[in-house]
């Protein structure tokens, strides 16, 4: 069941008019935006109220606009965990702008620390540290998604994850004006996992590293790069669906069902890697969540697993993925 916008003059609606009137003094703003160019899925219905932040103080005036609003707000990174309802989303969603996508090194040879804006796509954060001979950040070239995503994430591959890396990170929560630095402990990082509420914006994140040399760093990303070639598939996905369970691979337990190559409506579970379901051109965000819930139940029903999705639903019912086993409050949200 899907989330419905509100009718032309609803309650509901006037306050997202007013809310936009007021948000368009500050920074810019679009309406019943379409949410598919957005995501790596490129399926999904229109997002209500969008909203583009291109500065700092931009970033704050919105947050104070935000205070009073108490509809749904959701952060929109590279969209490469996120799937829109194809009826849409009726709230609010925030996006950084490319000013928030800047790496600074200055006093990295010093310190070995880069400073990255929360909307930097991890593979150039992982390419530009490994030209200054900065090891340690090569895994985020195989992760589709930002800076802000990572850490909501707790994001990882190749034997390493971003709590091993994050040395802090500067957090506003939306209807609030303070920007806090908080550690890793604070937090909460876990596997694929942190304690980022749907308002907490990541501003930006510094991360250490260790001096190296810049051809060994560029060979390991060369490396990473052909390995994901070779096993993963590319196309219309957001990666990962599932997270890995304690002692054992989704992508296995998947393909041990008998999975692979399962469809549903434009989705279908990939052959190449049985974590990953790509959709094919116009495809509906209901088929997607349909064949993640329908692999989840079978997984369940033969291995009595119950595997828990990275993905982040937007606009759905509450707990749609939810099933069997599954914890009360539900799967956790993602900022991709």
């Amino acid at each position: 069941m899907n989330a419905r916008v509100p009718a032309a003059g609803s309650r509901a609606a006037d306050a997202l008019d007013a809310l936009a009137r007021d948000l368009a003094q500050v920074t810019a703003i679009a309406r019943e935006v379409d949410s598919a160019p957005l995501t790596t899925y490129r399926a999904g219905g229109p997002i209500a109220l969008l909203v583009e932040v291109e500065s700092t103080e931009a970033l704050i005036a919105v947050s104070g606009r935000l205070a009073s609003w108490t509809g749904e707000v959701v952060v929109v990174g590279r969209g490469s965990n996120l799937l829109v309802a194809d009826a849409g989303f009726d709230g609010v969603a925030v996006r950084l702008g490319p000013s928030f996508e800047g790496i600074d090194s200055a006093g990295a040879h010093e310190a070995s620390q880069v400073r990255a804006g929360g909307a930097t796509a991890l593979p150039v954060l992982a390419r530009q540290t490994a030209k200054l001979g900065l090891r340690g950040l090569e895994f985020y070239v195989g992760i589709p998604g930002s800076v802000g995503g990572a850490i909501r994430m707790n994001a990882g591959g190749h034997g390493a994850e971003t709590v091993d890396v994050l040395a802090r990170a500067a957090i506003l929560t939306l209807g609030e004006s303070q920007i806090n630095e908080r550690t890793p402990d604070e937090l909460g990082l876990t596997f694929r996992h942190s304690n980022l509420g749907d308002r907490d914006v990541v501003v930006a994140a510094t991360f250490r590293a260790e001096r190296g040399e810049a051809g060994a760093a560029r060979a390991e990303i060369d490396e990473i790069v052909r390995w994901r070639r070779a096993n993963q598939p590319g196309g219309q996905n957001c990666g990962s669906v599932f997270v890995n369970p304690p002692g054992d691979s989704a992508g296995r337990l998947i393909d041990a069902a008998g999975l692979k190559g399962t469809r549903i409506g434009g989705a279908i579970v990939s052959p190449k890697h049985a974590n990953f379901v790509q959709a094919d051109a116009g495809t509906r965000a209901a088929d997607v969540v349909a064949l993640i819930t329908h692999v989840r139940d079978v997984v369940h029903e033969t291995f009595g697993v119950v595997l828990r999705p990275e993905l982040r639903l937007v606009g759905f019912a509450p707990h749609v993925l939810t099933g069997a086993g599954d914890p009360p409050d539900g799967p956790p949200g993602v900022e991709a």
